[in-house]
């Protein structure tokens, strides 16, 4: 599972464990994604190190969660593609899930090499508050049969948390116990990051 984590919060944890248990995976690799130099200090958002620093407080303890530093390059683009077909170079008898939301479905035909990341893995989609149940389960359909490759519903709890919310929040000095890991909670406010 791949993104910015900026910061990591309990809905990334929940739909990592739940892909676990429902397709029986061995282990799930969280890949924070670098910043290009041009963004690598943006107002309002974690360095590279504070986000895998974020990452790995959040995952401690969990022996099916491990920290991959696979899709942080220095030049800061990574493309799944690449990343799963390097993968499969490093470990050929290995069977791949990537875990995505549907947000990432809708736009999934926009990303650098669809089909190349279809034929890598099996795409596991979780799904969204805001989407319809039908629309969801029809356009998971049409990707399908667009890119002949294996995209799974992950059955989660519907809930809707986002890091850019969470910014905010914490930002306007609102609480956010329970949306993060306590160890990161803390960490953020130790670090002050995301506060004005």
């Amino acid at each position: 599972m791949g993104g910015t984590f900026d910061p990591i919060h309990m809905g990334h944890l929940i739909l990592g464990e739940r892909a676990c248990q429902q397709f029986h995976l061995n282990t799930v690799f969280f890949m924070p994604a670098g910043n290009p130099p041009h963004k690598r200090h943006r107002a309002g958002r974690a360095t590279d190190e504070q986000r895998t620093e974020m990452v790995r407080l959040a995952i401690a303890g969990n022996p099916y969660f491990q920290l991959s530093m696979i899709e942080m390059n220095s030049d800061g683009y990574s493309y799944s593609y690449r990343t799963l077909e390097r993968l499969h170079k490093e470990h050929p008898d290995n069977d791949y899930f990537f875990i995505m939301g549907a947000d990432s479905l809708v736009d999934f035909d926009t990303w650098k090499e669809p089909q190349r990341i279809a034929a890598a893995a099996h795409i596991v989609v979780a799904t969204r508050n805001e989407m319809d149940p039908d629309v969801f389960n029809s356009l998971l359909n049409s990707r399908q049969e667009q890119y002949h490759g294996d995209f799974l519903r992950l059955d989660t709890p519907n809930l809707d948390i986002s890091s850019k919310n969470l910014r905010e929040m914490i930002g306007n000095g609102e609480s956010v116990r329970y949306y993060l890991p306590e160890a990161v909670r803390q960490y953020i406010l130790d670090n002050g990051i995301y506060q004005a």
